[in-house]
């Protein structure tokens, strides 16, 4: 089962950051997981909510702000007052993993409003850097990646879901998907071992308990995303 450090190594430093990511590459993990949003002058910036409200000391919506007044607040001191952090953009966030080995999880966060051009604008990121062999692309907006496999067909996609699916593995063919990211509590019912029978890949967010850890472990699933890697890392170390 391979571990992802999912927004970074995000228990031990301020999610979707560099100083996050910057420990999470040090890590022999599998891979990293982040989320990008599209600013108003149509940057790629990394952050999960839709607002930096919870993540900053400033307020408003990332599509309301351009990038320059982003930067004007800090993403690290609400964690701990050791940190003092900006928004990082995709393309600085690739620069880190450029030359490692790890999997890079990119999610479109466009479920909620939708980036218009967010998924060419990161086709175009991840060609540049010549990332596409290294990548994920995921989204809880299906229509975004269904869109985004059609033009980029070479390039692994899947579908997030909270949810508990009947005929999960179906309906990932159909979108098409290559690979189911599912909720932890979804991932804990028949559904998952019904398309990991199929052929399904299954990775499951997020897992910070050892005990979940273990749970999946046993049922096959492909990989967790969690907060603590380094942690996560040595149980599966412990078990092989």
């Amino acid at each position: 089962m391979k571990i992802y450090a999912h927004r970074g190594s995000s228990g031990t430093h301020p999610e979707n950051t560099i100083a996050a990511f910057e420990a999470a590459a040090k890590l022999p993990v599998y891979g990293v997981e982040l989320d990008v949003h599209l600013t108003k002058d149509g940057e790629l910036v990394v952050i999960h909510d839709e607002s930096i409200d919870r993540t900053s000391n400033g307020t408003g919506y990332v599509k309301d702000l351009t990038l320059s007044e982003l930067r004007k607040y800090d993403y690290g001191k609400w964690f701990s007052s050791a940190f003092a952090e900006t928004i990082p953009t995709l393309d600085q966030v690739l620069k880190i993993y450029k030359n490692t080995e790890h999997h890079i999880n990119i999610e479109l966060k466009s479920d909620v409003f939708p980036y218009e051009g967010l998924g060419e604008k990161v086709l175009h990121v991840i060609e540049t850097f010549g990332l596409a062999d290294r990548v994920v692309v995921s989204s809880f907006d299906h229509e975004t990646i269904r869109e985004f496999k059609k033009s980029a067909p070479h390039i692994e996609v899947a579908m997030l879901s909270m949810e508990v699916l009947v005929d999960a593995y179906d309906y990932a063919q159909f979108i098409p998907a290559d690979a189911l990211h599912i909720s932890l509590p979804a991932a804990m019912r028949k559904m998952t071992k019904e398309a990991l029978l199929k052929g399904a890949i299954i990775r499951v967010f997020t897992v910070n308990e050892i005990e979940y850890a273990r749970a999946l472990l046993d049922i096959g699933v492909h990989a967790i995303f969690t907060d603590y890697p380094e942690k996560m890392m040595g149980f599966i170390n412990q078990n092989r």
